[in-house]
């Protein structure tokens, strides 16, 4: 399980959606939201091998996004069904 944050041009960039369908294909949990200081951030919960590769494909991004610097932290919260976005926070 990780927290990423994603910086750079990753909103209004369709980064969510795009994180969407990549978790979902990845077979991961969690969600991604915006924050208000202009990163994206995800909860990624699933088997460790698929969680670093969510975490590597962040670094590529939607077609439309720029991604600047991705930072993985450990995350420990209980986790979610499915993957989902979040509103803003």
């Amino acid at each position: 399980m990780q927290r990423v944050f994603v910086s750079g041009k990753v909103q209004r960039t369709g980064y969510r959606d795009w994180a969407v369908r990549k978790a979902q294909e990845l077979g991961l949990t969690g969600w991604v939201r915006n924050l208000n200081d202009g990163r994206v951030e995800l909860l990624v919960v699933g088997e460790d091998e698929a969680v670093v590769a969510m975490a590597e494909a962040c670094r590529e991004g939607s077609e439309h996004s720029r991604v600047d610097h991705v930072e993985a932290l450990p995350a420990d919260e209980r986790a979610p069904k499915g993957f989902t976005k979040r509103f803003t926070a």
